[in-house]
């Protein structure tokens, strides 16, 4: 069985680097190797250091990755991750790649040194090791040409999208003469031990990502230019209006940077003689004039927009006049039909009603968009065999919330096809010989079975699906729903297992979740062996309702207040003291009461990518369904147990960790926090995370569950809640926190102590919970905390939602 323990990335840049912080994240030690300096640069030479000088040979090696190290999003879940990568020289340690499993090329675009460095690669690695390299687009059978069998045999691209830890897709480009079973390891530990979302490309120029993305980008800016449009305006229609991500098309430029957008058009533009939109792959002047300019995006702090300092010292944002190639302030783009789209939760809905828009924005949207689309399906089987791979890629590798059939399926495939010929495009045979046959559409759904129709087999197909995979949509689809309300379902998963989805707006807590938790617990104790409480929405909860809590407190309704309160909080015991397994899988932005509730399970199977936290401080309240009690507990238990322990540090850093709301920036990290428990599980891939929590949870059942013992919580009483208090007032004298956050860190305080107790002694965990429920409600009656929570609420919109 072949295994991957130990990788040798070759090249220390900024995607080499950032690919051996994700292999640590996964676990995986690495050698991240780079060339040695000609020469010791003014700063070793002070040092009296020379090129015999390991400083001075892994410099490179070390500069890359300090580089990444410091890179903000962090490329690792935590720094001590680091730890797992070695850096050395290509000189001096090439031999270690004889060590490695998986050798990795990651140095410049250029055929040449490529080529040189794998045939070194090759005189020393052991046979069978798996080599690949990073191209985004030089052919990857070249790179391997003249090179031994076994190298061939085990010999692939694998193209990451920057930054690798953030970004799902990676590309395999396998050769004619690479081995299935290397493709198909490959595909499996990128998925199961990467997290990886994984496309099967051809050995076509730029592959799938980068063609079809580069191709659209560089027609947008064309047309830009064509027909007169300003750069706000692009960035406008081409951001979430058509399902893309907010940075557009411009601050994607900008965030890329413009000498690697030109370098794949023009690679594009050379090695693609005979595609149809070649011309588009000419940079247009502005662009030329802006390398010239070596206004390259944010690596060079000026792009096609610019940070700078106002009069009053404030920061503002300009943007590129192409015409007259000057930055100016910006200026703020309106069409209708894009201002109505921000009212359009469904994506599929959003673009339709732009793509038929009459104003500026919909023509644009229109031209560009039936371009791309024409444009991708010319590309089958080119370089894809099916829609579903050049989907995949443009959702995963550049965040399109619809790949291109998907889009071509929200705006009406046979209307957007009969508008494409009445205005002389030419439609690819393929999609009218598919229309003609009565296929409708690209995607459709028959028995809980999601299809796509194929060209080559001219019918549809079940759309490929990882063994790991569980979707809950099609689980619903097959009616697999126990029961289900308007903020949550109860779905049977099989092999007697229960899942708890919310689908509520930003899948916030509120009564209806509260009451089908309560109706699945029931459920759980007489028709279940475990219960999964998960779901597949944007992010896993955004915590309780904040606009009904901030109505109800406007409207005096303190009792409804308190009633909803200690029904979350009987919820949370529900679960945490369940009489069979519960496990809880939070992902993406897990705050506020979804922390809570994720506090309270036996168990947690975490997606790597959680950012989890008790934010209520920063809407002026605190934890009140349970978070504050069970961080509480969760610290006195690290406490040693020996006599005359002193707790205060350990009460002292639940103040801190809720005072400061902070929040897990990974699943490492959420246990460095005292979120999650060292014992708990972590999946890399978030797609796979209910079947993981299922798992885990069949697991418990088998292993023989216990209920959790009952245990008193040790309150410390008035002493050290006076200790905590001055600890308070002096971070409030040294400017850190203002008077408001100083009352409510009193409140916060006076919790985790016990209240009015003089002295330390044990309590009942339901004893905090009511000291929780009156400082929650003491506080919303409060102006300055019913003034914070209308503020977040105005400026979040998934707490808005």
């Amino acid at each position: 069985m072949r295994s991957i323990k130990k990788v040798a990335v070759l090249g220390a840049g900024v995607m080499g680097a950032q690919i051996a912080c994700h292999l640590a994240n996964a676990g995986i030690g690495s050698y991240l190797l780079d060339i040695v300096p000609k020469e010791p640069d003014d700063e070793e030479k002070k040092k009296g250091l020379t090129l015999n000088d390991k400083a001075v040979r892994n410099r490179f090696a070390a500069a890359g990755l300090k580089r990444a190290v410091s890179l903000k999003p962090a490329p690792l879940f935590s720094k001590e991750k680091a730890s797992l990568i070695t850096i050395g020289n290509f000189e001096d340690d090439l031999n270690k790649v004889s060590e490695a499993d998986w050798i990795i090329e990651v140095v410049v675009e250029s055929l040449a040194p490529k080529r040189d460095l794998m045939k070194k690669v090759d005189a020393v690695r052991k046979q069978g090791t798996i080599v690949s390299s990073n191209t985004s687009g030089i052919p990857i059978s070249q790179i391997a040409e003249g090179l031994s069998e076994d190298f061939r045999k085990h010999f692939l691209g694998t193209h990451f999208f920057n930054p690798p830890r953030y970004l799902y897709l990676l590309e395999l480009i396998p050769t004619a003469e690479t081995s299935p079973e290397v493709v198909s390891f490959m595909r499996r530990f990128a998925e199961e031990t990467l997290g990886k979302g994984t496309v099967m490309c051809k050995d076509t120029p730029n592959f799938i990502g980068n063609r079809i993305g580069v191709a659209a980008m560089m027609y947008v800016i064309h047309k830009m230019v064509e027909r007169d449009y300003t750069i706000e305006e692009v960035d406008a229609i081409t951001g979430p209006a058509s399902g893309r991500p907010k940075s557009a098309t411009f601050r994607t430029g900008d965030i890329v940077g413009l000498d690697t957008l030109v370098h794949v058009a023009d690679n594009l533009y050379e090695a693609a003689p005979n595609d149809e939109m070649r011309d588009y792959f000419k940079v247009p002047d502005f662009l030329s004039e802006m390398q010239k300019k070596n206004w390259l995006g944010e690596k060079t702090k000026c792009g096609f927009y610019k940070r700078v300092k106002n009069e009053k010292g404030e920061t503002e944002i300009l943007t590129l006049d192409f015409r007259t190639m000057e930055h100016r302030q910006r200026r703020k783009a309106s069409f209708d039909s894009v201002d109505m789209g921000k009212n359009m939760d469904d994506v599929a809905a959003r673009v339709k009603n732009l793509a038929y828009a009459k104003d500026r924005g919909g023509e644009f949207f229109w031209d560009t968009t039936a371009s791309v689309l024409i444009y991708s399906a010319n590309r089958i089987p080119e370089i894809a065999d099916d829609v579903v791979s050049i989907d995949n890629a443009m959702k995963w590798g550049f965040g399109w919330e619809l790949g291109p059939f998907e889009t071509w399926d929200a705006i009406g495939l046979e209307k957007s096809v009969e508008r494409m010929k009445a205005e002389g495009r030419q439609v690819p045979k393929a999609v009218s010989d598919m229309l003609s046959a009565g296929a409708k559409s690209f995607y459709k759904e028959e028995n809980g079975v999601r299809l796509y129709y194929d060209f080559a087999a001219k019918g549809y197909k079940p759309v490929p699906v990882p063994p790991k995979l569980i979707n809950l949509k099609l689980e619903t689809d097959k009616g697999k729903v126990v029961k289900s309300n308007a903020g949550a379902s109860l779905i049977d998963l099989g092999d007697s297992v229960l899942c708890l989805e919310f689908h509520s707006k930003a899948n916030v807590i509120g009564e209806d979740v509260l009451q089908m938790t309560g109706q699945g617990l029931k459920m759980l104790e007489t028709d279940f062996d475990a219960l999964v409480i998960a779901n597949q929405g944007k992010y896993f909860s955004a915590g309780a309702n904040l606009m009904l809590i901030l109505m109800l407190a406007q409207e005096g309704e303190f009792d409804e207040i308190g009633r909803a309160i200690k029904m979350f909080q009987g919820m949370d015991m529900s679960i945490k003291y369940a009489p069979k397994p519960v496990v809880v899988a939070p992902f993406n932005m897990t705050l506020g009461g979804g922390c809570e509730m994720t506090l309270h399970a036996p168990k947690v199977r975490a997606s790597a990518e959680t950012y989890i936290g008790l934010v209520e401080v920063g809407v002026g309240l605190i934890p009140a369904g349970g978070g504050t009690k069970e961080m509480l507990v969760r610290s006195l238990a690290r406490a040693p147990r020996v006599a005359d322990v002193d707790l205060m540090p350990f009460v002292r850093e639940v103040l801190e960790t809720i005072g400061t709301a902070k929040v897990a920036t990974s699943a490492e990290e959420a246990k460095a926090f005292g979120y999650f428990r060292p014992t708990d599980g972590i999946s890399m891939n978030e797609k796979f995370l209910v079947y993981d929590a299922k798992a885990t949870a069949l697991a418990m059942v088998k292993e023989g569950y216990h209920l959790p013992e009952r245990k008193k919580v040790m309150a410390l009483g008035q002493p050290v809640l006076s200790a905590l208090t001055l600890g308070l007032y002096l971070w409030k004298e040294g400017g850190q926190i203002t008077d408001y956050e100083f009352h409510i860190g009193k409140k916060l305080a006076s919790v985790l102590t016990g209240g009015d107790l003089t002295s330390a002694q044990e309590v009942d965990e339901e004893y905090i919970l009511d000291l929780e429920r009156e400082a929650f409600l003491s506080l919303c009656g409060e102006r300055k905390t019913q003034e914070r929570m209308q503020y977040m609420l105005k400026n979040n919109k998934a707490l808005r939602n």
